[in-house]
């Protein structure tokens, strides 16, 4: 995915964020050991997250990644959509959305798993609530994935949300799609009360077949 105003001044928000889960990233490649006991105590494992009161887990999990390739993708979109978001909203804002975004993903990935032993990690829940905001702010924006093919934010969006609950009742995949799914709909819900006197996502669905907007 890509669009062309992401080309705009990065403010501290989203680059410590960027810079956070990029050194611990590092840190994970470097010590394998260490690694497994980041992921053990500060990855999110609903058993003791729920049981046991683990409760950081729900922030810290957020910061460590599977792989360069979970990486690459949760901070290009992070940076791709985080940047104008945290723009318009101003830092305190853009921190508090990303945090409470991530946050429920964890809650709901640990509520639907009570009890498992598996961690979950990476920031994709609180990714998944930027990308419901981007949508809410900016439906008409188009973005092009894989460098090609142009697609409005609503669409994305809703596209992408309809993928994660059917993957989410199938599950066994691996990847947390209920997080993915809970990031959005918190996310969603959150910005509709807060900006309800703007009338910010008031139409949204209402107007998801009208056009608007033109591709770069």
């Amino acid at each position: 995915m890509y669009y062309q105003a992401s080309f705009q001044r990065m403010m501290p928000g989203v680059k410590n964020l960027l810079l956070a889960n990029i050194a611990i990233f590092i840190l994970q490649q470097l010590a394998p050991n260490l690694n497994a006991i980041l992921i053990t105590y500060f990855g999110l494992v609903p058993k003791l997250a729920l049981e046991n009161f683990f409760i950081w887990q729900f922030v810290t999990y957020m910061f460590l990644h599977g792989g360069i390739g979970h990486i690459f993708f949760n901070m290009f979109a992070l940076w791709m959509f985080g940047v104008e978001l945290e723009n318009n909203w101003g830092t305190k804002q853009f921190l508090k959305y990303y945090f409470l975004t991530g946050i429920a993903a964890g809650l709901s990935t640990a509520l639907f798993s009570w009890g498992s032993t598996i961690p979950t990690i990476g920031a994709s829940g609180a990714v998944y609530g930027i990308l419901a905001a981007f949508a809410l702010f900016f439906p008409d924006r188009y973005v092009y994935l894989y460098l090609l093919f142009p697609i409005k934010m609503k669409y994305l969006a809703v596209i992408l949300g309809i993928i994660e609950f059917i993957s989410a009742r199938h599950g066994g995949t691996g990847i947390a799609h209920t997080a993915h799914l809970g990031g959005m709909i918190v996310g969603y819900i959150y910005l509709r009360y807060k900006y309800r006197h703007w009338g910010i996502g008031k139409d949204f669905f209402k107007n998801f077949f009208k056009g608007g907007g033109k591709p770069y």
